[in-house]
């Protein structure tokens, strides 16, 4: 079968690679059909990170059952399944809280040894607490479910974490894919103001268009003004990027009692003055998310049409177009790619 493998900064190939296959009881193999690029896969692109050279890459996909293991129970052949970006038992301590991210025997979709989502196959451990079947009126519809695979999921995390409410004046930090899923989030959850801080226009304009009231184009110290300008600071700021600067803009526009929900991948991150949250009374919250634990709740909501992410994707390429893909999001000439496979 043909996957995506990285073979060092700025260089992702499509190659011939082993068929996928079951290896233990509990294993799915899913054929897929939609896949797209994550984030923390743009990081490892553009050189950040321990990824190694010839490690496959992709963990966002959504595809069609073709083969189970004796013990699976919950999927069967011929299912369109979506996965979260990590796999989990469902039945640990962890998975049982809701922390499915913590699983004891759980793992993450292109870690060395395991297949990624952008390839033509994948093996799926743990089928019956990773896997999440698809709705038949949902068939067709790829663009609308694939964003639960990580980022709509990840948006949702922020703005629970960050205890968003009818009462909230939120901030998010941040206008990539992940900044503009927080948006919808904090919309779900009822906040009475959405502020997004970010400087892509046309970014910003599909913030607007998924429910945020106000918009500050800028960062650094400008946008701190710019935010402080309008709320006096806010009740919630969703950090979604995982940059020093957007934690310094963070902290700096949160209302004491504010609470932080941060979900952006940190990467060049030197650090966070305690001192600065002590006084301030600042609560953070957040981290890797538990996206198993979120998308049944959420698929609901895409199901009966009251919550849509597709507008997200903004390019579309083929399985032998992925490198072009990755190009045009490392040059900011695309938002987020969707791969047809």
């Amino acid at each position: 079968m043909r996957a995506a493998i990285f073979q060092g900064p700025g260089n992702v190939r499509v190659e011939q690679v082993p068929d996928a296959a079951l290896e233990l009881d509990t294993d799915a193999l899913v054929r897929v059909t939609a896949a797209s690029i994550g984030g923390s896969d743009l990081w490892a692109y553009r050189g950040y990170g321990q990824r190694q050279p010839g490690a496959r890459i992709g963990h966002e996909f959504v595809g069609l059952v073709e083969d189970v293991g004796a013990e699976v129970r919950t999927v069967r052949r011929g299912d369109l399944v979506l996965a979260p970006f990590s796999w989990s038992c469902g039945v640990c301590e962890f998975c049982l809280r809701g922390l499915t991210s913590s699983c004891v025997d759980g793992g993450f979709f292109s870690e060395p040894g395991h297949d990624g989502g952008q390839g033509e196959a994948v093996r799926v451990p743990h089928a019956d607490g990773t896997l999440v079947v698809v709705p038949r009126s949902l068939r067709g519809a790829e663009t609308r479910v694939l964003p639960l695979c990580d980022i709509l999921s990840t948006g949702h995390h922020a703005a629970v974490s960050a205890q968003v409410n009818y009462r909230s004046t939120v901030a998010v930090v941040g206008d990539g894919a992940v900044g503009l899923c927080a948006v919808l989030a904090a919309r779900r959850l009822g906040a009475r103001r959405i502020l997004v801080v970010g400087h892509h226009a046309d970014r910003l304009a599909l913030a607007q268009e998924f429910g945020a009231t106000d918009i500050v184009e800028g960062r650094g110290q400008d946008a701190v003004e710019d935010v402080m300008a309008r709320t006096g600071g806010v009740d919630a700021v969703l950090e979604c990027v995982g940059a020093q600067g957007a934690w310094d803009t963070t902290i700096a526009i949160a209302k004491d009692g504010a609470t932080i929900g941060y979900v952006g991948v940190p990467h060049l991150v030197e650090g966070v003055d305690v001192s600065l949250l002590f006084g301030r009374n600042l609560a953070i919250r957040g981290g890797m998310c538990p996206a198993r634990a979120y998308i049944p709740g959420l698929l609901a909501d895409v199901l009966d049409g009251t919550l849509d992410a597709s507008p997200i994707f903004d390019l579309t390429v083929s399985l032998d177009e992925l490198t072009d893909g990755y190009a045009m999001m490392d040059d900011r000439l695309a938002l987020k790619a969707y791969v047809a496979i």
